[in-house]
């Protein structure tokens, strides 16, 4: 006997969600999102992303020393809509250069 055998389950979609087909439509995208003002873009991206509401799956940066580019690579589960509207989110930072998706 399992644990959760004695309790009914119930699921119900959030809210905001268009239901199963956005369940569906839902998958892991990776972008990396590229700044020129060093340790402080890649600081104000990262709050930026914070307040996306969604979950990180994957979240590193590149900030090195005499290069004037940094970047950041996140991977957060969206559906192609988001996906666009993430790019146009980012691009509206100051001091973003480029967001490129895989």
């Amino acid at each position: 006997m399992s644990i959760t055998a004695d309790r009914p389950t119930t699921f119900s979609f959030p809210a905001a969600s268009g239901g199963p087909a956005d369940i569906a439509a839902r998958m892991p995208r990776r972008h990396t999102v590229v700044t020129g003002d060093g340790m402080d873009g890649v600081m104000q991206l990262a709050t930026a992303l914070q307040t996306c509401g969604r979950p990180l799956r994957e979240f590193s940066v590149d900030v090195r020393e005499g290069v004037a580019y940094s970047s950041v690579t996140c991977t957060m589960s969206m559906t192609p809509a988001e996906a666009d509207e993430f790019e146009s989110r980012m691009l509206a930072i100051p001091g973003v250069l480029a967001v490129d998706p895989y």
